[in-house]
């Protein structure tokens, strides 16, 4: 099609952002970090490499992420340890906070709660940025590598991709059959993940992620939490996602339980508070 006079003009327009945050409840990241310090470990799991592993992290506590022998990616899913029906909005997350994830941002759950689930509160890769490319790390614009995406492509059965991983993790941990957990498998934050749009055809890209051992993510649970963590096939995600050539590393969560009085006057964000009797 041949470009309109006015092309030029109208790609001129100056861009509008479509939700405008400053009303957006902020966490005290003050308080968090107070209550952090002399916090005491009381839980770990380690998730195997091309696998996924469970945790519980109750309201008022932390977890921590670690890359902990080599550069390794990890696909996060959180839900409502009480109701799987309440579980993070990836997409609600990218649009408040943008396509990557740090320090005071939040993890945001599905309608109708629609409430933090989960606060960042320490990054050691947020020196990163955005690079040359427009790329940066810990991303809610990529969805998780899965097996139908995978035979749609290429007409392989792989069988160790993240959408596998955390729905086997989740079957294994709540007694539920594959087919039900996969129900509750859903987009993901991309932990350590190096992504983002290409600028000429507007692709999702990855390419090698920058974490490197003792690197973390460290989260304040805003509610009580259950979480599903995959140490994804793609290991770096410099190349590919879905095969067993990548190298690939464990992945360390660490749970973490405050003093006793260290969040006086503290309290679990409540459900979103419109009134859905009104029509949706």
């Amino acid at each position: 099609m041949k470009e309109p006079s006015d092309a030029a003009e109208r790609r001129a327009v100056a861009p509008v952002i479509s939700y405008p945050t400053d009303t957006l409840p902020q966490p005290d990241l003050n308080l968090y970090r107070a209550a952090r310090d002399g916090a005491e470990k009381i839980a770990e799991v380690v998730v195997p490499p091309r696998d996924a592993a469970t945790f519980r992290a109750d309201a008022g506590q932390f977890f921590r992420i670690t890359s902990i022998e080599g550069p390794q990616v990890g696909d996060l899913n959180l839900w409502n340890a009480h109701d799987l029906g309440e579980r993070f909005y990836s997409g609600k997350s990218r649009a408040l906070h943008g396509t990557h994830l740090t320090t005071g941002e939040r993890m945001w759950s599905c309608f109708p709660y629609l409430r933090p689930m989960a606060t960042i509160t320490a990054d050691t890769l947020a020196w990163y940025g955005i690079d040359q490319f427009g790329g940066s790390v810990h991303d809610v614009i990529g969805t998780r590598c899965d097996p139908y995406t995978g035979n749609l492509l290429s007409g392989t059965q792989y069988h160790h991709c993240c959408h596998s991983n955390l729905t086997r993790a989740l079957a294994d941990r709540l007694g539920m059959s594959l087919a039900e957990a996969e129900g509750h498998v859903h987009d993901v934050l991309n932990v350590f993940m190096c992504t983002g749009f290409s600028r000429d055809t507007g692709q999702y890209f990855m390419k090698a992620s920058p974490v490197r051992p003792g690197d973390y993510l460290e989260f304040f649970a805003e509610t009580d939490l259950l979480g599903a963590l995959s140490a994804c096939p793609g290991g770096d995600c410099s190349s590919e996602h879905s095969s067993d050539a990548a190298a690939c590393h464990p992945l360390l969560v660490e749970v973490f339980a405050p003093r006793e009085g260290a969040l006086a006057g503290w309290q679990s964000p409540p459900v979103n508070g419109y009134d859905r009797s009104h029509g949706r």
